[in-house]
C-alpha cells in the first residue's frame, strides 16, 4: 500500500491548495466589479433608494469601502485559521483512511477524484444547512452574511472556525477516499464559490441553472427577507436543495445581511458577536432545557411563553340559602 506521503505528492503541487494559487485572481475581480461600480450611476427611482424606515438601499452591485475592507480583512485571516484547522483535519482523516476505512480507492482514478468533488460537495450542502439550522453552528457563519451589501468583496468574508467542515467531511476518509482529495474537493468548492457572489451576473442558461449553483441562486441564499431566508444551500451543486426541498429560485432583488443590523464594522466583533449572544442567553436562564434550546435550536429561538395564570380568585355566587 501506498504510504499517505506518496498519495499526497501523486497530485500535482500546483493543486495542492487551489485557493491559494486563486487569490490574485480573487483580487483582481474585486478590483473590476469595484471599478465598475465607482463608475456606475444610479439610476433608480427615489422610492428604490431607501427602506421604509429611511435607510439608504446599497447600489446594487455595489461597494462600501469599510465593509470591503472588513470582509477583505477578514478574508486574509481566515487563510491562516483555514490553513490550522485544516492541518489538524489532515492528521484526524490521514488515522481514519490508514487505519480504519476498508479499502482506499485509488488516488490516480479520474472516479475517485469525481467522488471526492461530489462527495465534498454533498456534505458541504449538510454542513452549510446545519449551519444555519443549529445556533452554535450559525456563530461561525454568520459573520459571513453580515454584509448589506453582495459583491465578489463579500464573498472573502469567511469564517474562521471551520470546525463543522471538518466533521461533515469525515465520512470521505472512512470511505475511502483520499485525504489530499477531500482537500481538493473543497478547496474547488470555495474558489468556485467565489464567482457567484455577484449582482453584476443575471440567470444563465435555463440547463446551467437547473444543475449550479448560480448568482442568481445565491443572492437568494444571502436575503434576509422572509421568503429567502433558509434557502439554496448548495456549494458548487443546486441539485442537492431541488432534492431535499430547500430550494428557492429569485423572485425579487434580495434585502442582504443578517435580520438584525450589526452595526459595525469591527471584524473580531462581527465573528465573535453571536458567541457573545449565546452566551448572554444562556447566563440569563436558570431552566437546562432552555439554556441547550438557545444553543442548539435554530438562531433565533426562545423558550415558550408560559401559559397565562388563571384567575386567583373567581366570582362567588349570592348566599341564597334561607336565614
Amino acid at each position: 500500500m501506498e504510504s499517505l506521503a506518496d498519495l499526497w505528492q501523486a497530485i500535482p503541487v500546483a493543486l495542492h491548495d487551489p485557493v491559494a494559487l486563486a487569490v490574485p485572481f480573487f483580487l483582481l475581480f474585486v478590483g473590476l466589479e469595484g471599478l465598475a461600480a465607482y463608475l456606475l450611476e444610479d439610476e433608480r427611482p427615489d422610492d428604490q433608494r431607501r427602506t421604509p424606515d429611511g435607510r439608504a438601499l446599497p447600489l446594487p452591485g455595489g461597494y462600501d469601502r469599510r465593509d470591503a475592507l472588513a470582509s477583505m480583512s477578514m478574508g486574509v485571516v481566515s487563510v491562516v485559521t483555514m490553513t490550522l484547522w485544516k492541518s489538524l483535519a489532515l492528521v484526524l482523516y490521514a488515522v481514519l483512511f490508514a487505519y480504519v476505512a476498508p479499502w482506499h480507492l485509488p488516488i490516480d482514478a479520474w472516479w475517485t477524484w469525481a467522488i471526492a468533488i461530489l462527495g465534498a460537495d454533498f456534505f458541504f450542502y449538510w454542513a452549510h444547512r446545519v449551519a444555519h439550522r443549529v445556533r452554535l453552528v450559525w456563530a461561525t457563519h454568520q459573520a459571513h452574511h453580515s454584509s448589506e451589501y453582495f459583491n465578489f468583496a463579500t464573498a472573502l468574508r469567511q469564517k474562521w472556525n471551520n470546525s463543522a467542515e471538518i466533521v461533515a467531511w469525515l465520512p470521505l476518509p472512512l470511505l475511502g477516499v483520499p485525504p489530499a482529495l477531500v482537500f481538493l474537493g473543497f478547496s474547488l468548492s470555495l474558489v468556485y464559490q467565489f464567482f457567484v457572489h455577484t449582482e453584476r451576473v443575471d440567470r444563465l442558461w435555463r440547463p446551467v441553472e437547473l444543475v449550479l449553483n448560480t448568482p442568481s441562486h445565491h443572492r437568494v441564499h444571502h436575503g434576509s427577507d422572509p421568503e429567502y431566508l433558509d434557502r439554496n444551500y448548495g456549494g458548487i451543486l443546486i441539485v442537492w436543495d431541488r432534492l431535499f426541498g430547500s430550494f428557492q429560485p429569485e423572485l425579487h432583488r434580495p434585502t442582504y445581511g443578517l435580520t438584525t443590523r450589526v452595526g459595525t464594522h469591527h471584524i473580531v466583533r462581527l465573528q465573535t458577536r453571536e458567541y457573545a449572544a449565546i452566551a448572554r442567553d444562556v447566563r440569563r436562564t436558570p431552566r437546562l432545557r432552555d439554556k441547550l434550546g438557545y444553543v442548539f435550536g435554530p438562531p433565533g429561538w426562545r423558550p415558550a411563553a408560559p401559559p397565562a395564570p388563571e384567575l386567583a380568585a373567581r366570582a362567588v355566587p349570592a348566599d341564597t340559602s334561607p336565614v
